[in-house]
């Protein structure tokens, strides 16, 4: 009759129900998971449960009660109670939790920041095959965050997270081959990371395959390839892609010369703070290429390129200022200083 109480009751409260500390520290992941489900939802139940799993020593209950804590998830948010739930699920080796213990000290949450320990703590877990600290590890070494930069050691763990097909990894390991650092310079190699990382729909993996068809390095220039790129990138609002394929349709190269497509996308990455798209959208309006001619509009465009830092834009400003009227430069001052205020607030 207790048994079948119990039943009933585990069916009510939606997760399986257990009883004393062998029980607890027993559970399957799968019995813990259902638990925090539930709790994260403001079961209250659940969370005794849940609690009384992690004080048995079940790894994954503490892991997933230290979630709970880092989240604010059907408990207070709680930094230190995190650490403290996440450290004993390390302590055994669960590699989820040295993951997010290292990341507690990496990002001084609920305990001093501490790059070193950080460290200690995701090379515990990148050991054992974790793919988001073997890639902060090879962050850590490539840009030599409490150690000493080592070129070598970061192309290792990325490499160790790019062979498990993280994009994050796969990117980081092609620019790795494509600057020669840790590994002999390989622009074929880089190709081969950039596109498995661009195929997953890295916009930045997409802008780097793009230049490298678009300059045929590490593979046959292909202005098509390029283009193609170009616009998977681009339309996931990367700047950088915006202008390039901006430019391929200014230039007519892997795709129609058209300058109304060459100004959409030109605008798009100039309207982002991309000064040389803001120098190009400029030139379009002096020329009244895909626009109307307009002076003020091109003098706009040059004044916030030249505030954004392209020093190239002084000559076309002096050339349009010769053409355009007193009034027309004026207005174009003021509408540049609006643009700005709205995008960097007022000078």
């Amino acid at each position: 009759m207790i048994v079948a109480r119990a039943f009933m009751r585990a069916l009510l409260f939606g997760f399986a129900f257990f009883v004393g500390a062998n029980a607890s520290a027993s559970m399957t992941i799968a019995q813990v998971r259902a638990l925090y489900v539930q709790a994260a939802k403001g079961n209250a139940h659940a969370l005794q449960q849940l609690q009384s799993a992690a004080e048995a020593g079940n790894a994954t209950a503490q892991f997933d009660l230290g979630l709970m804590y880092y989240n604010g998830l059907g408990v207070p948010q709680n930094y230190t109670a995190a650490v403290k739930w996440y450290r004993k699920a390390a302590e055994q080796g669960f590699a989820d939790a040295q993951g997010a213990l290292g990341a507690s000290y990496y990002n001084g949450r609920g305990v001093p920041q501490n790059y070193v320990t950080a460290m200690k703590w995701y090379r515990k877990a990148a050991e054992q095959g974790d793919v988001l600290p073997q890639l902060t590890l090879g962050l850590m070494y490539g840009y030599g965050i409490g150690i000493p930069q080592d070129y070598t050691q970061a192309a290792k763990w990325y490499r160790k997270a790019a062979e498990q097909g993280f994009a994050g990894a796969q990117i980081n390991i092609g620019l790795m081959y494509y600057d020669g650092h840790g590994v002999h310079q390989d622009y074929a190699q880089a190709v081969r990371w950039y596109r498995k990382a661009a195929e997953q729909g890295l916009a930045l993996a997409q802008l780097k395959l793009g230049l490298m068809y678009d300059y045929g390095m590490g593979i046959p220039q292909d202005y098509v390839q390029a283009a193609k790129w170009y616009r998977k990138a681009a339309e996931q609002g990367n700047a950088n892609a915006q202008l390039s394929l901006g430019e391929m349709y200014y230039k007519g190269q892997g795709v129609p010369q058209n300058y109304v497509q060459a100004v959409m996308w030109t605008r798009k990455a100039a309207e982002q703070g991309f000064a040389s798209a803001q120098g190009l959208l400029g030139l379009m309006y002096d020329d009244g290429q895909g626009v109307p001619q307009d002076y003020v509009r091109a003098l706009k465009w040059m004044f916030i390129a030249k505030a954004e830092g392209n020093t190239d834009t002084n000559q076309t400003i002096q050339q349009l200022e010769g053409k355009a009227t007193p009034a027309q430069i004026a207005q174009a001052q003021d509408m540049s200083r609006q643009w700005w205020a709205a995008h960097h607030g007022s000078r």
